[in-house]
């Protein structure tokens, strides 16, 4: 509301549901008065769930923003085998602080739709809670046979990215038994969260959600 006068109006939303202009009818000592003209609510969120290993706080703080302003319905942190263990007591995730991130994501795409987020779960359980349709695609520097652009994708998708330090091979073992393929980004080697949004930008276009 910085330098906002009487008759000036901006963008408002509701967080999952609509979105429109608002009005600043009138400075009060105690409160202002708003008015709102809403317009449609935005559109559903992308059926794409992302899986990441937990990684430290401030890549997670990237991936909760990216993620959101890419659509996604869904973000579980998983604590691999492979994950710092101290990671899960962060304040990121102990005070609520992660939801700040998916509030500024929904902002820098203008909706008004969140995500869910999920973290210190087990791979498996989280696995188990998938739709039973769709696609599973794992990305993995060292054992993908293919390029993720040439793995067919169909609606839901469910894609799971190892922690900064990879899966273990017993995680390789449990998502090849659950469905899901491996793929890869190419021959570079990738900061976790850059990998997050590529391949949730290829996904997308795969689905032909772009």
């Amino acid at each position: 509301m910085l330098r906002r006068r009487p008759g000036d109006s901006f963008d408002a939303g509701i967080v999952d549901g609509p979105r429109g202009r608002a009005t600043l009818l009138a400075v009060r000592t105690d409160c202002l008065v708003l008015g709102f003209a809403w317009g449609d609510e935005p559109p559903p969120l992308e059926p794409i769930a992302l899986i990441a290993g937990l990684p430290r706080p401030q890549t997670a703080r990237k991936i909760l923003e990216d993620a959101t302003a890419l659509g996604v319905s869904a973000m579980h942190f998983v604590l691999a085998e492979r994950s710092e263990p101290g990671y899960a007591r962060s304040k990121l995730w102990t005070t609520g602080e992660w939801r700040r991130h998916t509030l500024a994501g929904a902002e820098q795409a203008f909706t008004t739709r969140l995500p869910e987020v999920t973290f210190g779960r087990g791979l498996a359980a989280v696995i188990e809670a998938l739709p039973a349709a769709g696609s599973r695609v794992a990305l993995d520097n060292y054992e993908a046979p293919q390029a993720l652009t040439r793995t067919p994708m169909s609606a839901p998708a469910a894609l799971a990215l190892g922690p900064e330090r990879g899966w273990s091979p017993a995680e390789r073992t449990l998502l090849r038994e659950r469905g899901f393929v491996f793929a890869h980004l190419g021959e570079r080697v990738l900061r976790l969260e850059t990998a997050a949004v590529a391949g949730v930008t290829l996904v997308r276009a795969a689905l032909a959600l772009v």
